[in-house]
């Protein structure tokens, strides 16, 4: 039964770290079977800076999901994002030995393989390699060139880059939590199988996740995922800003800009005034609306423009390459009032706010259909696909080991048997590197 198959994302973010228990119901709708989360004490900006304070809070979130769901969680996929994370363009081909046999999934593997062997920069390392478009014997534009015949394969790719060490280190920090790793995933692209629609991806879009500490971008267009970026600006720096601009602690400056934080200053009245306590005693202070939408519009303008920048880098000006779906916002922070409207008023492309409900069943809590949950419910589904590939490779005559139901992965106390079973199972590039990282985990210790 597909329905009793279940996975477990976890986003290590700079202000939270949630842990999101899913599975596909009978109709094919997402199911939140548990959610867990805490704050987050040891990442700055994407990036792990305090590994036991992150695995403290892992295992809190972990923990507070083991609990709301009764479930035991021994594997998660994991999402990655933070100010090391780069992406460039690459195009390449192989030959093919025999061009009298149609181009199946190994000559598409063969070909990202080959890509993974690009010289990166020290101390980089390649997380995904996205084909975007094909040509088969210089036949142009193909988007699915299996079953086809042809002796020469080339391919567009879209490549993504990251630090090997905060690869790496968070890695360590999922392995010293007591979990295994079973996947990893760019925070973007995560969010994008949440919010966006194929309609959307066809006609070009740009997703903007505003997360604490970092502001994440993926654009689409045709279907096909066309740039994506890491801005190292999140909520977080906004209220920093309040917290200076107005004399108060990091707590109050987080409450007024939930409570009363707007991106569009016009809309506040000169007498509109909030009340903050003093400390310890002291006189309290009061702040004007005005004033504090002030501070967050000088601050949103600067990330927005920063990642209409990189929207406009892409060539979104360009007819061809034109996002006709405009922006989709999604994270925490495009929660705050107004920002929609200021968006549509910087970039003047369409606008509107994510939500992860497409995907989820009707009777979910409004909590976990939240944008700032979008990167989590996008991880589950991500999990959840890798575990139908596997099993259609299993049905396809590869041998492999079946999760029992209503478990989400190896449970014996090694776990060794399993993880080897499963290498040979998962034969993908990506899952080789994985399984590479997993290694190195285990030779560190």
């Amino acid at each position: 039964m597909e329905h009793n198959k279940i996975a477990v994302g976890l986003d290590i973010g700079t202000t939270k770290i949630v842990a999101m228990i899913g599975r596909y119901n009978e109709y094919g709708k997402l199911e939140i079977l548990g959610l867990g989360k805490s704050k987050s004490l040891g990442v700055h900006r994407g990036v792990v800076n305090n590994i036991t304070q992150t695995i403290q809070s892992i295992q809190q979130a972990v923990l507070d999901a083991e609990t709301s769901s009764g479930m035991k969680i021994t594997d998660v996929i994991v999402g990655i994002a933070g100010q090391h994370i780069r992406s460039l363009k690459h195009s390449d081909y192989i030959t093919r030995k025999d061009s009298d046999t149609v181009i199946d999934d190994q000559d598409i593997e063969d070909l990202c393989n080959q890509v993974h062997k690009l010289v990166m920069l020290p101390g980089e390392e390649i997380i995904h390699v996205l084909p975007q478009d094909f040509k088969v014997d210089g036949q142009s534009e193909i988007t699915e060139p299996i079953g086809m015949y042809g002796g020469r394969l080339e391919a567009n790719f879209h490549v993504v880059v990251g630090q090997v060490s905060s690869i790496r280190n968070i890695g360590r920090c999922i392995k010293s939590a007591g979990l295994s790793l079973s996947g990893i995933t760019l925070e973007p692209l995560a969010s994008s199988n949440a919010v966006l629609g194929m309609e959307e991806k066809e006609a070009g879009v740009a997703l903007i996740d505003i997360g604490g500490g970092t502001t994440d971008l993926a654009i689409f267009k045709d279907g096909i995922i066309r740039h994506t970026a890491v801005i190292p600006f999140g909520g977080n720096v906004i209220t920093e800003d309040i917290k200076e601009g107005c004399s108060i602690i990091e707590k109050q400056a987080e409450l007024l800009k939930i409570k009363f934080g707007s991106a569009w200053p016009g809309e506040n009245k000169d007498n509109e005034i909030v009340s903050i306590p003093g400390l310890r005693g002291r006189e309290p202070k009061e702040i004007t609306l005005k004033n504090l939408s002030k501070i967050i519009h000088a601050r949103v303008i600067e990330i927005i423009e920063q990642v209409y920048l990189e929207i406009k880098n892409y060539g979104h000006e360009d007819q061809k390459t034109k996002l006709i779906a405009g922006i989709v916002l999604t994270g925490g922070g495009s929660q705050l009032k107004h920002l929609k409207q200021l968006v549509e008023y910087i970039t003047g492309m369409d606008t509107r706010v994510g939500y992860p409900n497409e995907h989820m069943a009707g009777d979910s809590d409004s909590e976990v259909t939240s944008p700032m949950y979008a990167t989590a419910v996008g991880l589950v589904l991500n999990g959840l696909e890798n575990t139908k590939l596997d099993e259609t490779k299993n049905l396809s005559g590869e041998t492999g080991p079946q999760d029992s139901e209503g478990e989400t992965g190896p449970q014996n106390p090694g776990g060794e048997s399993d993880i080897e079973i499963e290498k040979e199972k998962k034969k993908g590039f990506f899952d080789k590197w994985v399984e590479n990282l997993k290694d190195f985990l285990d030779k560190a210790e």
